[in-house]
């Protein structure tokens, strides 16, 4: 009764034997093949991984060494300049409202005064900062008051003795407060390569003298006799000679020839201010230099 129960067909026979057929492959594939997912490597995917690693290794390098630095003026920063110091706008800002006022910093401790940096970031820049020779050697240059308050780096025991700008040597120039070597230097080396003075409204174009300098020079020197000075011929020097003298650069000297040989000769200062580029606020001061 049982085993008429088993019986099965032919179709049924070689339906069993296909599916037993079927599993036995299957297992003979899964023992001999390995069907774990391999993953498809993305050639840019690999490229970015491989630069976001080295700008990892760069960034870190940068912040593991010690920035190359060079001594400076603080009170000349920059906004790019305190960013790469490390400092807050806020604490920009403050230098610069203190600058617009013409006023300077003189040590690292009214640096911090102004600006109101940190103790750790004052320690690590102050070691750069570099003012000018006057503050170095300020005990040098003691201001004594003079009789009218006004001369107030001349001594009271001392006469006041305006002396000629154009025989000025470089320790007359350093008794003047405010002064020192370097600046000095930089007004004999103007005075030398123009031959002389002409006003004491020059000494503004010398780089590192401050308005209160200028006053105090104005007030110990005057200009003296100009028969020294050796003037230009406007209107037959080359394009070199005048690019030699200080007041005109290259461009300039090339714009005046332009001008006479289109315009002919250049007979006084005004016609100057017809050259593309010419100072217009130097012209009292240029003409006196030159022979028309």
């Amino acid at each position: 009764m049982i085993s008429n129960n088993f019986k099965f067909t032919k179709d049924q026979q070689k339906g069993v034997f296909l599916l037993l057929f079927i599993i036995i492959v299957l297992q003979i594939l899964y023992f001999f093949c390995d069907f774990s997912l391999v993953s498809k490597k993305n050639p840019e995917k690999q490229q970015w991984l491989a630069l976001e690693s080295q700008m990892d290794s760069m960034e870190n390098n940068l912040k593991n060494r010690i920035r190359e630095m060079y001594p400076f003026n603080p009170n000349f920063i920059s906004d790019y300049k305190g960013y790469q110091l490390g400092m807050s706008v806020a604490e920009i800002d403050r230098l610069h409202a203190f600058r617009k006022e013409n006023k300077y910093v003189n040590s690292a401790k009214e640096f911090q005064m102004v600006t109101g940096v940190s103790d750790s970031l004052l320690n690590r820049i102050a070691p750069y900062f570099k003012f000018p020779d006057w503050v170095k050697h300020k005990k040098e240059f003691k201001p004594i008051a003079f009789s009218n308050n006004k001369f107030d780096h001349y001594s009271k025991k001392e006469k006041l003795i305006v002396k000629d700008i154009n025989q000025a040597t470089q320790e007359d120039l350093i008794k003047i407060y405010g002064i020192g070597e370097a600046i000095s230097t930089r007004i004999l080396k103007l005075k030398e390569s123009l031959g002389g003075f002409v006003s004491m409204e020059q000494m503004n174009d010398v780089w590192g003298l401050s308005p209160e300098v200028v006053g105090r020079l104005n007030s110990g020197f005057k200009v003296g006799s100009l028969s020294n000075i050796k003037k230009i011929d406007i209107n037959n020097a080359s394009i070199k000679e005048l690019a030699q003298f200080p007041y005109f650069k290259y461009n300039l000297a090339r714009e005046i020839v332009i001008y006479r040989s289109m315009n002919g000769d250049i007979k006084n200062a005004g016609d100057l201010r017809k050259i593309k580029g010419f100072p217009v606020d130097k012209e009292s001061i240029i003409g006196l230099y030159l022979n028309f």
